[in-house]
């Protein structure tokens, strides 16, 4: 494995390549955004505030008057807005180099998406398992194209109830629905590496998680808040494992990448393991088989 301190000095160009990033707006994904249009990427901000997302690209395009970003509307609590976003965007491209699933919600309350899944689970889990599927075939006819998912530490929280996915039947406990969505993402990440183990020209799938960031996804909890001020790491710092997960030549398929130090919840982007639960084989085909159901996409 390369440098321990893996940093922006370790991103190689990306001129030549198309990078869609969700949740682009604020925090990891604009950040993520301006490194990686720094590095020569086109750069798809794939989100649901338009003029938000207009306003940080120009931010960008100002301080990089060669940076190459598009903003296009995606909202991942409606299959409808996933659908739409995906037919748009393979009208107009013909590669996509990486897919970075970044975008999510935290601790908000009880809310049901467009589709009437529980928010949390319906926007981290469900709504990236849709676009990930849709977009698997331009994924595919691109050499060494790659798939990003983000999970979080609080994935060892989780504990998913397949029998009330969408908390119809139990007092909703928010932070336990965000641990059972972060768990999601990653039974997703390692049941899709099996599923592909046998085909060539798959994209690599890697994993990765901030640790402790300070960003918007905290603003649900004044706990998280306030010990977020004390305790986390700068946006910079938390963005480095999706970013070295997306970009590192020696990356491998189902890696997962996570802060070096303070139980993962801090440092330089390093391979890290997740929980016990997580590798349930039994349970990640339990809900890559309830996704397809409940989103109508299969891959």
């Amino acid at each position: 494995m390369s440098n321990k301190n893996w940093g922006l000095q370790n991103i190689p160009n990306q001129k030549g390549t198309t990078i869609i990033i969700t949740g682009a707006s604020s925090g990891l994904g604009k950040e993520a955004t301006k490194v990686l249009a720094q590095k020569n990427a086109t750069v798809i901000m794939a989100v649901r505030n338009i003029k938000k997302a207009e306003a940080v690209a120009s931010e960008i395009k100002r301080n990089f008057p060669e940076s190459k970003i598009e903003v296009r509307q995606l909202e991942l609590g409606s299959l409808d807005s996933i659908k739409s976003f995906v037919k748009g965007f393979i009208s107009d491209y013909t590669q996509l180099d990486t897919l970075i699933n970044n975008a999510g919600v935290m601790a908000c309350p009880f809310s049901k998406t467009e589709d009437g899944f529980e928010i949390q689970m319906g926007t981290n889990h469900l709504g990236h398992f849709a676009l990930t599927g849709l977009l698997m075939p331009l994924l595919k006819s691109t050499k060494n194209s790659k798939i990003v998912v983000t999970s979080s530490v609080a994935h060892r929280q989780g504990n998913i109830d397949f029998n009330d996915i969408n908390w119809e039947n139990r007092n909703y406990k928010t932070g336990k629905a965000y641990g059972d969505s972060k768990l999601a993402n990653l039974y997703f990440a390692y049941e899709l590496v099996k599923r592909q183990s046998k085909d060539t020209d798959v994209p690599m799938v890697t994993i990765a998680h901030p640790g402790w960031t300070k960003t918007d996804l905290d603003r649900h909890s004044g706990l998280f808040q306030f010990l977020g001020n004390i305790i986390a790491q700068t946006v910079q710092m938390g963005t480095l494992p999706s970013l070295r997960a997306a970009t590192d030549d020696n990356a491998k398929t189902g890696e997962y990448y996570g802060p070096s130090s303070s139980m993962e919840l801090r440092g330089h982007p390093v391979i890290v393991q997740s929980n016990k639960l997580s590798h349930d084989a039994g349970k990640a085909t339990k809900i890559w088989d309830m996704s397809e159901k409940l989103t109508g996409v299969r891959y």
